[in-house]
């Protein structure tokens, strides 16, 4: 005889079939890929009783716990006949079984794969931080560098400016004494000619003036 009852779902499985809902669907393929074709599960959730044959008209001869695995044997009709654990072999509707393990079967797996899928993407969060951390020392070495160049060319700029100054006064000055060299120039010339002016007006007169002494003396 069968003991009919439905699996109670803890809290934290609860919570996990709602957290996973999206693992649920992608894990159903795998796993029945893996179960041999004759084993069935029975569904989370049975609301039938199991019979003696493969007909509503045969007795009822107990219940399956809902998730129990099974072993199925045969079909016929509606209905599937199936071997338990313990050896006792009845008959089930087909609707009431599936070819994928049940919520709690699942749910170790499940809870590993999210365990599995916590650790990689930490491993990625670690990771992605030890990025980031090189990304800002990279900036930052960056800005210091870019703040040294800026500081450098500032540097710079006030020393061509004092340079461009400095020129300037330079050619100021230079004009300057250009212009004092042109006057001594123009100043030392006139002198030059004036002398010579005045040597050709005072020669002429001197070599009359001895002219005349030599005449008397004669």
């Amino acid at each position: 005889m069968f003991l009919f009852r439905h699996a109670p779902l803890q809290p934290r499985i609860l919570g996990a079939c709602l957290l996973l809902g999206g693992l649920l669907g992608g894990a159903q393929p795998a796993l029945a890929e893996e179960a041999p074709n004759n084993q069935r599960w029975v569904s989370d959730s049975l609301n039938t009783y199991v019979r003696s044959g493969p007909t509503d008209g045969y007795r009822i001869v107990g219940t399956l716990t809902s998730g129990e695995k099974v072993e199925l044997l045969r079909t016929q009709g509606d209905y599937s006949q199936v071997r338990s654990d313990n050896g006792n072999t009845v008959w089930i509707p087909s609707r009431d079984l599936q070819s994928v393990p049940g919520q709690a079967e699942r749910l170790p797996q499940l809870e590993q794969k999210v365990a599995d899928l916590s650790a990689e993407l930490k491993g990625i969060d670690d990771a992605w931080k030890v990025r980031v951390q090189g990304m800002q020392e990279t900036l930052d070495s960056r800005k210091t560098l870019i703040d040294e160049l800026q500081a450098a060319r500032a540097a710079l700029d006030a020393e061509l400016t004092s340079t461009r100054s400095q020129l300037r006064d330079a050619q100021a000055q230079l004009g300057e004494e250009q212009q004092q060299v042109l006057m001594r120039y123009m100043a030392y010339g006139g002198s030059i000619a004036g002398a010579g002016l005045l040597l050709g007006l005072i020669l002429p007169t001197l070599l009359r003036v001895k002219r005349k002494r030599n005449d008397q003396w004669v």
